[in-house]
């Protein structure tokens, strides 16, 4: 039978190995990549975080790329750009309104199919879960990088309170420390 001092001492070995666990346990947080430009990856994407933010402290989305062009704001006008930015400015969509669907896009038909049903079944749009996100205090960061190469400047994002650019280095160390974390 064991004595009370290696009773003590075991004790505090188990004390020292919460202490320790507790210590390493993920943060109450979410965090995303968001590549895809698509509307219904998109549509995904504000879902989730819009479900998150109810069950975790804090969600961020992380936007880089093909993504990147969803949150750029229709009504601004972009300072003046070179030749190659001003190209992506063209080719890519201006904006969640202008977006396509990932699959059965129908030269334009399935994403109006789409967005008529969601109407019909209250579905909230992409710009409603935009906003439903950011009364929510999801965080978007923008990737920096992405934003440089595609030739985009913040001026030309719409207006989100928690939106700023970041390097991956950000979105690294909120989701090393994140209870979940997701690639969309």
């Amino acid at each position: 039978m064991p004595d009370l001092i290696t009773l003590e001492a075991k004790i505090k070995e188990l004390e020292a190995q919460v202490d320790t666990l507790r210590a390493s346990a993920p943060d109450d947080k979410l965090s995303m990549v968001v590549m895809s430009g698509d509307l219904d990856k998109l549509l995904a994407a504000f879902i989730i975080a819009s479900g998150g933010s109810a069950m975790f402290e804090q969600v961020s989305m992380f936007f880089t790329f093909w993504a990147i062009p969803a949150l750029r704001d229709p009504k601004k006008n972009p300072p003046a750009k070179n030749f190659i930015s001003a190209m992506f400015g063209k080719m890519l969509p201006k904006g969640s309104t202008s977006l396509k669907l990932s699959k059965m896009h129908m030269g334009g038909m399935g994403t109006w199919m789409i967005k008529n049903l969601m109407k019909e079944k209250n579905v909230l749009s992409l710009e409603e879960l935009i906003k439903k996100a950011a009364d929510a205090g999801v965080k978007i960061y923008i990737c920096e990088m992405s934003m440089e190469l595609m030739g985009f400047k913040k001026e030309e994002m719409i207006d989100y309170p928690e939106l700023k650019l970041a390097g991956v280095a950000k979105f690294l160390s909120d989701a090393g420390s994140s209870k979940s974390t997701l690639f969309i």
